[in-house]
């Protein structure tokens, strides 16, 4: 069985390919990534989850940076997580997860009546786009494999096009490239929106994640 351990360095991995961050940086508590993008300069991730997550770590990692843009990612529950971050950091993304699916190889699905399917790799990273009959964007999503994992990300569909199956087509042909590249299971970091599609999907919930961003200290 997977540990929480291994699945936030499954997702680490994985979202720096789907992304085209910097290499993770190996910290004691967890990770650093280097973003690149004004304000998202960087993140830190810590590297255990729910209540493996210790407030030593927690305070190490926010207070090895003071530079606005810095996020900071936490796979714990907010009530506990938030307490121990001064009040430089700003949370966001309430209600968030990380989550986890096994992958079995199977026929990637037809695009639902109506839609073309869209299917390309760059780097290492397969994209999948759906879109209408006249060509407009209906639905995307992106995976990136990385060995026996592999990380969903940027999951969307137009709110033109919802309540159509988009989504599930979308992840259904995701799940079927990344096994075909020998992936075996799947992590991703969700919004509540898409936990509903994800859960209907077979994905289960590993720890709920705590996001803040470093707002600077108050004067």
């Amino acid at each position: 069985m997977v540990s929480g351990d291994e699945h936030v360095r499954n997702w680490v991995d994985g979202w720096v390919l789907s992304r085209g961050a910097a290499p993770p940086l190996v910290e004691p508590w967890g990770y650093t990534i280097h973003v690149g993008q004004e304000q998202h300069v960087s993140r830190h991730v810590l590297g255990a989850t729910n209540d493996d997550v210790h407030e030593d770590d927690v305070r190490k990692a926010a207070e090895s940076t003071r530079g606005r843009g810095f996020h900071l990612k936490v796979f714990a529950d907010p009530a506990r997580v938030l307490p121990w971050l001064g009040p430089e950091w700003e949370p966001y993304g309430s209600g968030d997860w990380l989550m986890t699916t096994e992958l079995t190889p199977r026929p990637a699905p037809d695009a639902p009546a109506g839609y073309r399917l869209h299917t390309w790799s760059r780097g290492g990273v397969v994209r999948v786009m759906l879109t209408d009959a006249d060509g407009s964007f209906a639905a995307r999503g992106q995976v990136a494999p990385t060995g026996a994992s592999a990380v969903v990300d940027q999951i969307e569909t137009s709110a033109l096009h919802r309540r159509k199956g988009l989504g599930t087509t979308v992840m259904r042909t995701l799940h079927a490239a990344a096994a075909a590249q020998g992936a075996t299971r799947a992590v991703l970091a969700c919004t509540p929106e898409g936990h509903l599609l994800y859960e209907s999907l077979g994905w289960r919930v590993v720890a709920p994640l705590t996001n803040a961003k470093y707002a600077g200290a108050s004067d």
